[in-house]
This record gives structure tokens, C-alpha cells and sequence, in this order.
């Protein structure tokens, strides 16, 4: 059965975009989601400093009164990264927010790091999926009532686009989660780094790390369960991924995680096409946009709102100079943008085994609302 996806253009003819933004998500479903007194999850990715792609404050603050008008109690969320960026702990997370404009003034709530200071806050969610049995999810994604995703629809070097999948799936998944969908082996110390602070020791939960007398951590492999929990808290870079998952078994565990952070939760999902740069927003930088501003999307089904965003942006010229019209001289008009750029990529197949699982439909019906 096909899916409602309902969409708006940047096109103002004299109204507001934000007004237009507030028509779409309640004609989506907003007010059926069940707001009153109910902890609303609103899901951003607060962009990595230096890289301005990201979704504009304006447009949180409008989705976060709207949830305000209907009762619902929201908080902006995120979870911490696996890699050693500007967001790998709650204290730096929340400064890279402020830096980029996040701050409870301005988006009309309060900041809540999903899975603690170090990202080891986390419940286990089971769902006996083909590769996660339990998931990793940041403990206030779970404790939330409703979840909202608002999603930067753009490429991404793994899975070929990152939009509401991604962001639901990797981008709440506990910094152990983020290993389990980044990585098929478990983590290796870096000695070089490592300075036998013994706080990967007294954090592993199943004696898999020891200081030696040399002052360097070293793993048991025979102990080890690959948790990740040494890369959550080793500040010195020493403990490290493995990164060797390939793209389809990630996009299968990203929508593994995307089925756990939904369990028994009301939902909505935004993605916004526009600035629709070629690579993930946690780059310190964005490259320009590889079509023009396509508009905004609405869906209570991720699947099909994912797939509906791939063909607008397939169908939409492309832009020069971008990456894609600088590394092909000659490209079919109609090839598939993500796969130009990102060629080892396979999203449909991502998009289908999320399908599979229960996360929603391939099929959809495109709605556009006007004001």
C-alpha cells in the first residue's frame, strides 16, 4: 500500500516558508501523534563546526512551538559521534550546538545529549533483528513519548544519501551502537596514543583491557565483545574503530537501529532538500549543492518519505560546479545522482531491506500542500 508523503516548494508567492512549514507537518499528522503532556524526541543533527548545511534554527523553532501548541513537552536531541570530532562527548556536543546557533532561546526548548556525557548512556532495545539483537539507543530517545526526525536530505559516503533512515538509525544509536553499525570486528588500541590513564580498564565491563607495565592498554580478544565502550571514553584517540562494515550491511544495520528507536513510538518525519550537498554533514566543511532547493517533506513512513526525496532529486537538474559535474565530464541526465558521486554505494537496497523489516513502504503517493 502506498504511503502519503506530502511536500511544499521554497517558492513563497508572498507567504511565509515557515507558515508553509507549519501547514505541512500538521496536513502530515503532527496533532494525531498524541502530543499532550507527552515527551516529544525532536531528532536534529546540530552540524560539525564548520559545516553550514545543516537545518536552519528557524525552521526547529516553528516545529517546536507547533508541538508546544498541542500540548507535547519537546527537547532537541542528538547523539554523541564515534569518531573524534567536535561532538564525541556531551560537553563539546553542546558547545558545537550553541556555535551553530542551537541554544534554547532560539529554538524555543531545551538540548538533551541522548546518551550522556561520554555516550555510554544508552538502554538496549531487542528486536532479534538478522545482525542487531539488541540496539543500542540513547536513553532519552527511549524514554521519549513521540520522536520527531528532522532530516538534511544530502549524500553520504557510506550509504549513498542520509536522510530520515540515517538520521533515525545512526544518528541515535549509543556511541557502542554507532561501533556495531560502523564496524563487523571489534576495536584496536593505537599504543603510540595511548597514555595508561587505565580509563578504557575501569570502563570495560568484561575485563577485555588492561594497562600493562609499559603503560599501554592492550585488548583480549578472547574477552572482548566489541561494546565499544574503551573508544567512548578514551580521550587521547588511542582507543579506535575498525572501520570495515561495507555499505549494504550497514544500510541493513542502520535500518535495524531506525526499527528500534521507532518501536511502539508515535512518529514524523521532515526531510528538507535544500542545500543538498554530496557528503554527510559531520564534515568540518560542506561541498556546494549537487541540485537546486527541491523543497520539504513530511511522511509518518520514513521508507517511503527516503524514497520520495531520491526521485525529486533525481528528477531535478544537475547543478555546475558541483561534484558531480567536476569529476564527469559526460553523465546521463537521468543516471542517479548518489551513484555518481558515491558509485559503491546501493541505497535501493537499503530502502528495500528497511522495507522488509517493517519499517514502512517503497510505495508512495507525493501530496503537495498549498497555503
Amino acid at each position: 500500500m502506498a504511503s502519503p508523503v506530502y511536500w511544499i516548494d521554497f517558492r513563497s508567492r508572498g507567504k511565509s516558508i515557515l507558515d508553509k512549514l507549519e501547514k505541512l507537518i500538521l496536513t502530515a499528522g503532527l496533532p494525531e501523534l498524541g502530543l499532550d503532556k507527552k515527551f516529544v524526541a525532536i531528532k536534529v543533527h546540530f552540524g560539525e563546526p564548520g559545516n553550514v548545511a545543516y537545518v536552519r534554527t528557524n525552521y526547529i523553532r516553528r516545529v517546536v512551538e507547533v508541538v508546544k501548541r498541542h500540548g507535547g513537552l519537546p527537547f532537541l536531541t542528538d547523539c554523541n559521534t564515534l569518531y573524534k570530532g567536535c561532538r564525541s562527548d556531551a560537553v563539546s556536543h553542546l558547545q558545537a550546538a550553541h556555535e551553530n546557533g542551537f541554544t534554547p532561546e532560539t529554538v524555543g526548548c531545551d538540548i538533551i545529549i541522548a546518551d550522556g556525557l561520554k555516550g555510554t548512556d544508552y538502554r538496549e532495545v531487542e528486536i532479534q533483528q538478522k545482525h542487531v539483537k539488541k540496539a543500542k539507543i540513547g536513553s532519552a530517545i527511549v524514554d521519549a513519548d513521540v520522536f520527531i526526525s528532522i532530516n538534511h536530505f544530502k549524500g553520504h559516503e557510506m550509504t549513498g544519501f542520509g536522510g530520515a533512515l540515517k538520521n533515525i538509525g545512526m544518528g541515535c544509536g549509543a556511541v557502542p551502537g554507532k561501533l556495531e553499525m560502523h564496524s563487523n570486528s571489534k576495536p584496536k588500541v593505537v599504543k603510540e596514543k595511548c597514555i595508561g590513564c587505565k580509563l578504557c580498564e575501569m570502563n570495560c565491563n568484561y575485563g577485555a583491557i588492561k594497562v600493562r607495565e609499559d603503560r599501554k592498554a592492550e585488548i583480549d580478544y578472547n574477552l572482548c565483545v566489541g561494546c565499544g565502550q574503551c573508544v567512548a571514553v578514551c580521550r587521547y584517540d588511542a582507543a579506535q574503530v575498525v572501520w570495515n562494515e561495507g555499505g549494504n550491511t550497514a544500510w541493513e544495520k542502520i535500518d535495524e537501529y531506525a526499527l528500534a528507536v521507532l518501536k511502539g513510538k508515535p512518529a514524523l518525519h521532515i526531510n528538507f532538500l535544500m542545500d543538498i550537498s554530496p557528503d554527510c554533514d559531520c564534515w568540518r566543511s560542506h561541498d556546494a549543492p549537487i541540485v537546486a532547493d527541491v523543497g520539504i517533506l513530511a511522511s509518518r513512513d520514513p521508507v517511503a518519505l527516503d524514497r520520495a526525496s531520491v526521485d525529486l532529486v533525481n528528477q531535478s537538474p544537475i547543478l555546475a560546479p558541483s561534484k558531480i559535474s567536476d569529476t564527469h565530464e559526460h553523465y546521463d541526465s537521468s543516471a542517479d545522482r548518489f551513484v555518481l558521486i558515491h558509485p559503491h554505494s546501493n541505497w535501493k537496497e537499503g530502502l528495500a531491506y528497511a522495507e522488509s523489516i517493517g519499517l514502512g513502504s517503497r510505495s508512495y503517493d507525493l501530496i503537495r500542500v498549498d497555503m
